[in-house]
């Protein structure tokens, strides 16, 4: 802890209940949930890249979400695409963009929805598909949470366990973000145990005033002989109006299944709301 924690924490400031804010948090995922309440302009930049680290494939698109009477659909403004980026049947090329789509893109008209979070994140339905999404929310929304059903990686992601925890330094810092006293919490591995762990990095910045998500750094890599992973991402949020919502996302990932092609891609993305 550094000096203005540790003062706090002098004054009965409970570290304990501060660590079960972490692992508990869900204002970090209602503001995704609740973005499909608001209309908002999004800039999406996916590219994929080839083992020379050269652009195969790309879309750039401006998109505008309108939201309205309980119901949002999506305008394509203007789309720029290269490569193999779609199949012919305009089906996604890439398993990174589909479930990029997933998150980011919708088709048709949907209706009825809302920001409750109560136990939404363990939701997934039927196939290969919904169980990759599944997972894909609980790193996420959730880190340092048990991930079910990937194979050979175990409980390494669980790193409030105690004997994963044993294996990283915890640091809890005082700091401004955007103009906002927070909390700053990180999980770094200790020195030699950096391959026997799935985050290399977890960095989240908590607003003082209320415990909310404003920022988040994700680093993590795994391999085994099925698959292999190293993917590096960051998340900002702002607070619009009542709702805290995201911003901006960067993402770097490099990852391998047995069964599918590596996928190298990178992909920025900004909201206007």
């Amino acid at each position: 802890m550094d000096e203005v924690v540790v003062k706090a924490a002098r004054g009965g400031w409970d570290v304990k209940g501060f660590i079960r804010r972490v692992q508990h948090d869900t204002t970090f995922y209602k503001a995704f949930r609740s973005m499909n309440l608001v209309s908002y302009n999004a800039v999406n930049d996916i590219r994929i890249y080839d083992k020379n680290e050269k652009v195969q494939a790309s879309l750039f698109s401006h998109t505008h979400q309108v939201a309205s009477k309980g119901c949002r659909s999506m305008k394509v403004l203007d789309e720029k695409v290269t490569g193999d980026f779609y199949k012919r049947n305009r089906k996604y090329n890439y398993y990174t963009a589909e479930l990029y789509a997933y998150l980011f893109f919708t088709i048709d008209t949907v209706c009825g929805e809302n920001d409750i979070v109560s136990g939404k994140l363990d939701e997934h339905g039927k196939g290969s598909l919904e169980k990759a999404k599944s997972q894909l929310k609980q790193l996420i929304f959730n880190p340092g949470g048990h991930i079910t059903g990937v194979p050979l990686m175990g409980d390494k992601a669980a790193i409030f366990d105690a004997d994963v925890a044993k294996r990283y330094d915890f640091k809890l810092l005082s700091e401004e973000y955007d103009g906002q006293p927070c909390y700053v919490f990180k999980a770094i591995p200790k020195t030699g145990e950096e391959k026997n762990v799935v985050y290399n990095e977890l960095s989240t910045w908590f607003r003082k005033k209320d415990y909310s998500i404003v920022a988040r750094d994700y680093s993590l890599s795994y391999h085994t002989f099925l698959y292999d992973f190293d993917v590096h991402m960051h998340v900002r949020t702002h607070q619009v109006g009542r709702r805290l919502l995201p911003t901006s996302i960067e993402y770097d990932g490099n990852w391998h299944v047995f069964t599918r092609k590596r996928e190298r891609v990178k992909f920025t993305t900004q909201f206007k709301y």
